[in-house]
């Protein structure tokens, strides 16, 4: 068994993360609004250091469960969630702007809302 307070836990700093990336793309409307100024691209900075936590988060929670609780919602792309984490990290410079906005538009409202169905049902 596991410490249910650290997987708590864990999930309460992924819904952090997460919410801090769907209030930091909220004025973004396309890829591009990240690369055209200064003030987008600290976006793009901000917004990949919480996708990079978001991603070691999910390995962390993967490692202190044993792998058992992230099959249980095969609604999300958890490998691709946690790979993200590892292209930010290793391969910053080679990050494409279109791949993050899809990841912040598409992706973020079903992690949150999946990782809430998480935490309730602990």
């Amino acid at each position: 068994m596991y410490d249910r307070d650290l997987v708590i836990e864990i999930l309460e700093q992924i819904l952090t993360a997460a919410n801090r990336i769907e209030r930091r793309f909220t004025d973004i409307t396309n890829p591009d609004d990240f690369l055209v100024s200064e003030e987008g691209i600290d976006k793009l900075d901000a917004i990949c250091m919480m996708l990079i936590a978001i991603g070691e988060n999910l390995k962390n929670l993967d490692k202190i469960t044993g792998g058992t609780i992230l099959p249980q919602y095969p609604e999300m792309d958890w490998k691709g969630a946690k790979g993200m984490r590892d292209i930010i990290s290793h391969h910053y410079f080679d990050l494409d702007a279109e791949v993050v906005f899809s990841i912040c538009k598409d992706r973020m409202p079903g992690l949150i809302e999946t990782v809430m169905k998480m935490k309730n049902s602990l």
